[in-house]
């Protein structure tokens, strides 16, 4: 399932003082690249799937209190959550005061976010040891939606589209020595729902994935493309 919106910010001032400040990265895309990118997000797999898409990008971290933001609907939540991670970062880029030459490329900062649904309940990231355990336990011979936004802010125009994607996961029957290795090693605890598709001990026993791995995995590559050129 797709789903996409666009909008422009109506904040014109803010933008002119973004793009007035904001630098020439040397660690984003090439000189000849029409545009340059920053990811908001210190997600690994995220990295990941941006590089195999080709692009170079510098990485911003948004400090938010994700819990503070509710929403009914997980692809509501999902976008506002993105919503919030772009504007924190926004605040960010105002605060360095660093230069821009006004004949720079237009800089595209992509955010996004992941969330869980198990039994119609959402699942963000689990809080402790228990949480994870009995997260991970449903699974186990069952099946979970994954829900995951992306956001494309273009800092030169104000411009913003986003869209979100859902994959719905088939697992095996999940061994408990498989559990408990999964949440001594913590990886449960930095996933929406404990879920890392990804990982060695989790992938085998991943029985299907109807949709996307990439929405799974937190940054579906179709649609962040198409908002990325959206966006220009």
């Amino acid at each position: 399932m797709v789903n996409w919106f666009s909008l422009t910010i109506q904040t014109p001032n803010l933008i002119r003082r973004i793009s007035s400040k904001l630098r020439d990265c040397r660690e984003m895309a090439a000189p000849i690249s029409p545009f340059q990118i920053i990811l908001g997000s210190s997600s690994i797999a995220r990295r990941r799937i941006l590089s195999e898409m080709g692009y170079k990008f510098t990485i911003m971290t948004a400090d938010i209190d994700e819990k503070a933001i509710r929403k009914e609907r997980p692809e509501e939540l999902v976008m506002a959550l993105a919503e919030a991670k772009a504007d924190a970062i926004m605040s960010r880029i105002l605060a360095t005061g660093v230069q821009l030459d006004n004949n720079a490329p237009p800089t595209l900062l992509i955010t996004a976010d992941t969330v869980v649904v198990y039994e119609g309940t959402i699942r963000e990231k689990p809080s402790n040891k228990d949480e994870a355990r009995k997260f991970i336990k449903g699974y186990s011979g069952s099946h979970a939606s994954v829900v995951s936004s992306v956001l494309i802010t273009n800092l030169k125009t104000g411009t913003r589209k986003g869209g979100w994607e859902e994959a719905e996961v088939y697992f095996y029957d999940i061994p408990v020595e498989i559990i408990d290795n999964l949440i001594e090693e913590d990886v449960t605890f930095k996933v929406a729902g404990g879920l890392m598709l990804e990982h060695p001990l989790t992938l085998p026993l991943v029985e299907a994935v109807v949709g996307s791995t990439d929405t799974v995995m937190g940054l579906p590559k179709a649609l962040t493309e198409k908002l990325m050129n959206d966006a220009l």
